[in-house]
């Protein structure tokens, strides 16, 4: 006590922002109802989270890279990894579908946004959750720049690591986060089709450029299983992506299949990884040799 004013000091280590407000809002609540105190002071201390960042990215659209973010960051998080998720395409954003948080507003404490807790426990930011659904954003590179640093420099509270779901192809977003906000590694994902390999290629070369390390390739889509007859087909192809990874010495990830569960589960915002399936077993192998690459580069 200094005078009236009560000042408490909190070790709020391992607490998120939403945590930390909580516990407060107790002590103010409490210390202000007592007989000669007339002002209450907080001060949480913590040690500094080193934060690592992971984009993932494409050459174009439409070939499943918001669905990999969004189920890689489940299935880290169910390996103990303290995991958010980044929507950096500003015109197109899917995070809210993806995880259920549509709807859902961030509010913003000392000038930084509070990222929405998914019902899967990794907190998430997007566009989609500070415009209105379907509104377009006539935006120029600096404005979609800006918007992405108040995204990544949120309060993420005690998270290890932010999951950047990139827009398609090498514009302004990926030349500001290389610039901004460095990866310390990216993930690249295709279809098996040539015209997206190439495509994939150019993004590698964004990234190669930028030195920041490519962890390794994700092909997509990659086998159809009919549900009738069990027949498999490859309408994209089949193994370019594997083929390109050897042609330039990088890591194959994996493979995720085209079903209508990762369709339908992506959809309904309840990702196959949250799930004990054949479909979200594939996102966690994935998963589990990022996890393998994190522990042995240095952070």
């Amino acid at each position: 006590m200094v005078n009236d004013r009560a000042v408490v000091v909190v070790d709020a280590s391992g607490l998120g922002a939403g945590e930390r407000s909580d516990v407060e809002r107790a002590i103010t609540d409490i210390l202000g109802e007592e007989e000669g105190v007339s002002e209450v002071r907080v001060a949480m201390m913590a040690d500094k989270v080193h934060r690592r960042i992971i984009a993932v990215g494409s050459g174009k659209g439409g070939v499943g890279k918001s669905t990999l973010t969004t189920n890689l960051a489940v299935a880290l998080q169910r390996m103990g990894m303290k995991v958010g998720v980044v929507d950096a395409d500003v015109y197109g954003p899917s995070q809210p579908k993806l995880l259920a948080t549509e709807g859902q507003k961030p509010r913003a404490e000392n000038d930084k946004l509070i990222p929405i807790e998914s019902k899967y426990g990794v907190p998430v930011l997007s566009m989609g959750h500070l415009v209105k659904p379907a509104q377009a954003l006539a935006w120029r590179g600096p404005m979609a720049g800006n918007a992405l640093s108040q995204l990544v420099d949120a309060d993420w509270g005690d998270t290890e690591l932010l999951l950047i779901d990139l827009p398609p192809g090498t514009g302004d977003v990926q030349l500001s986060m290389l610039q901004k906000h460095k990866p310390d590694g990216a993930v690249l994902v295709s279809t098996p089709q040539d015209l997206a390999l190439i495509d994939a290629a150019r993004a590698g070369q964004l990234f190669e450029q930028g030195k920041v390390p490519i962890i390794g390739l994700v092909e997509n889509m990659a086998g159809y299983q009919c549900p009738h007859c069990g027949e498999t087909s490859d309408p994209f192809g089949s193994g370019g992506f594997e083929k390109v990874a050897d042609s330039i010495d990088l890591p194959f990830l994996g493979r995720i299949p085209l079903t209508l569960d990762i369709r339908k589960a992506g959809d309904s915002g309840e990702p196959v990884a949250a799930s004990d399936s054949e479909q979200g077993d594939a996102f966690r192998a994935i998963a589990a040799k990022i996890a393998d690459w994190l522990a042995q580069e240095p952070a």
